[in-house]
């Protein structure tokens, strides 16, 4: 039995499907934490988030030793924001990386999924935040100008939830 709902899954699918990168935190050696801009594979059906990356990577050589990491992804645009922590692994699994194969992908893997540097990145999603402020642009400024001039805190201009899977 699974220790999430499909329900949350698909919560958390709909928010970054259209969201092109997210920014992968990691640790490195010297426990620092370090970023960098990775393309969201897939979010399986278990709670799983898959990217590609270079098995020659610094950060991926610090994953085993460091699996702790945090995704963070946003769509200003649509006044998204969504943090999600979990555990990563990197995997040599050629059939997955063929399943999740795409044109893009060639540019950073020119020998394709026979490349010998591919290797695949599994988050096990543990938590997921997000922001999502749901109104427009001019009501969240009025809320600011307001606070600015009378002095109190703005009220909140969205909902924060969290998910834990």
């Amino acid at each position: 039995m699974p220790l999430y709902s499909q329900d949350q899954i698909n919560t958390i699918s709909a928010k970054i499907k259209d969201v092109r990168f997210g920014m992968f935190t990691t640790f490195d050696a010297q426990h620092v934490l370090t970023s960098r801009p990775l393309t969201t594979q897939q979010l399986d059906n278990e709670g799983n988030l898959w990217f590609f990356a270079s098995d020659e990577a610094g950060f991926v050589l610090d994953l085993p030793r460091h699996p702790e990491v945090n995704i963070s992804y946003s769509a200003p645009e649509r006044n998204l924001y969504l943090s999600i922590s979990g555990h990563a692994y990197v995997l040599k699994d050629r059939a997955k990386a063929r399943e999740l194969w795409n044109a893009a992908a060639r540019s950073w893997f020119p020998e394709g999924v026979d490349d010998p540097h591919l290797s695949l990145i599994r988050v096990r999603i543990e938590s997921a935040e997000y922001w999502d402020a749901g109104s427009t642009k001019m009501k969240q400024l009025a809320r600011i100008a307001t606070a600015a001039i009378t002095g109190r805190a703005a009220m909140p201009i969205g909902r924060h939830t969290t998910i834990c899977l």
